[in-house]
């Protein structure tokens, strides 16, 4: 099996950035001990002085914008640090839910355990827009707009509200069955059923930030493949 590149994962280039559609189960930064690939090395080995703008979790799949030098870099870490950068994400979340809008603005606190939770106290402020965008027979397709961008944000969010991402079982999310949509599943004989999908259904749809040579950059990265499959299953069998 061939070595995953970065040029494989670019959605658009410019002279400033890179915005690539990140697989799932890849880390956006190396870990402690250095091993193993991520996408800050992908990308210095595509372009040696290539940055990562921000984060996305190791599960989470879709765009995320990395800086072909520092000048770029502090471009846009300005802007995040501003809030001027327009983020969107996708989230398939169990159970159905009616979101018009919602306004989620719930401090979080990260624990030592790697998880996050709700601390109106002493946590740090954090901001969340959801809206609906489909409904299906035990789930909903939300869209989700953080204003803020703490860790797990979306996912503890909407936990909170009753709407944990679907597989995020961290935060209370199940994993998606077909036989629990599908009348008439059959199973082959000494098989276990596999969900339809193995990681949280989260992907960062969409980002908009302003082009340092003027205008907007707004870049979309469609759904990988295991989050199309759960939502064309989830479509079918309504």
């Amino acid at each position: 099996m061939s070595k995953l590149t970065l040029e494989e994962l670019i959605v658009q280039e410019t002279d400033d950035f890179i915005f690539i559609n990140k697989p799932p189960l890849i880390s956006t930064l190396d870990d402690r001990a250095g091993t193993g690939t991520s996408i800050l090395r992908m990308a210095k080995e595509y372009c040696p002085e290539a940055q990562v703008c921000h984060r996305l979790d190791k599960e989470t799949s879709g765009i995320l914008l990395i800086s072909k030098h520092n000048e770029a870099y502090k471009f846009a870490a300005i802007r995040f640090e501003h809030r001027e950068i327009k983020k969107i994400y996708h989230a398939v979340t169990d159970g159905i839910h009616d979101f018009n809008v919602m306004h989620v603005n719930l401090p979080i606190t990260p624990l030592p355990n790697g998880i996050v939770k709700i601390d109106r106290q002493g946590g740090k402020p954090a901001e969340t827009f959801f809206r609906t965008l489909e409904v299906y027979k035990y789930h909903t397709l939300v869209e989700c707009m953080p204003v803020t961008g703490r860790m797990h944000q979306i996912r503890v969010h909407l936990a909170t509200i009753g709407a944990s991402i679907t597989a995020d079982t961290q935060y209370g999310g199940k994993l998606p069955y077909l036989s629990r949509l599908k009348k008439k599943f059959n199973l082959k004989k000494d098989t276990e059923e596999q969900p339809m999908i193995k990681r949280f259904a989260l992907h960062a749809r969409r980002l908009e930030l302003e082009n340092p040579n003027g205008g907007t950059l707004s870049v979309e990265a469609p759904y990988l493949k295991d989050m199309e499959v759960l939502i064309k299953l989830l479509g079918k069998n309504k």
